[in-house]
């Protein structure tokens, strides 16, 4: 997984070089500090696929071409079997699948996201990122963490959110969930 974040990392760095974007202004649009921006961009610090999406919108090219190097070439339809999305891990309990990948000019992203339980680990570590989410529970039990509310919401369930409030998600019941998740 380490490898997969520097590779991403330097793609960011790449792409924004040749963009002509400073550090600070990248910072300064994601809301975070130079520091920790840089960090994201060595690869130091792991990036969220929220972050992503909008560093990738900042930098006018498909979050694909960051996540996989390759631009997207579909613009009429593109068909994503089950289990075939572009793997996304992220963070140790978070699988995120690319559902639309190779779909050129997206407005959304979406993801099938599998949350794997993390007995005794305490709350979640949040993150934010600019834009709106919106999550529909496909099976098992998840607890989201938004701003100052705790809400569990089971398969069927749904949420939409501002997701500049911070968040987290967590399983339920010692199983996975997964849930379909749109960022936009």
């Amino acid at each position: 997984m380490q490898q997969k974040i520097q590779e991403i990392a330097s793609r960011i760095r790449e792409l924004r070089e040749l963009s002509g974007v400073s550090v600070e202004h990248m910072a300064e649009v994601l809301h975070l500090p130079i520091l920790t921006y840089q960090r994201l961009e060595n690869g130091s610090e792991d990036i969220a696929v929220g972050l992503l999406f909008q560093i990738a919108t900042e930098l006018k090219v498909d979050l694909a071409l960051l996540l996989t190097g390759e631009k997207p070439r579909l613009q009429i339809f593109t068909v994503t079997r089950q289990g075939k999305g572009i793997s996304v891990e992220r963070r140790k309990q978070y699988t995120y699948q690319s559902l639309a990948a190779n779909f050129m000019n997206k407005k959304i992203e979406p993801f099938l996201v599998t949350v794997e339980p993390a007995p005794g680990a305490g709350q979640p570590q949040k993150n934010r990122h600019p834009g709106q989410e919106f999550n529909y529970v496909l099976e098992g039990r998840l607890r989201i963490f938004i701003h100052d509310h705790d809400i569990v919401l089971e398969s069927g369930d749904s949420i939409f959110f501002d997701s500049d409030s911070e968040h987290a998600m967590e399983a339920l019941d010692g199983r996975p969930a997964r849930f379909l998740a749109i960022i936009f």
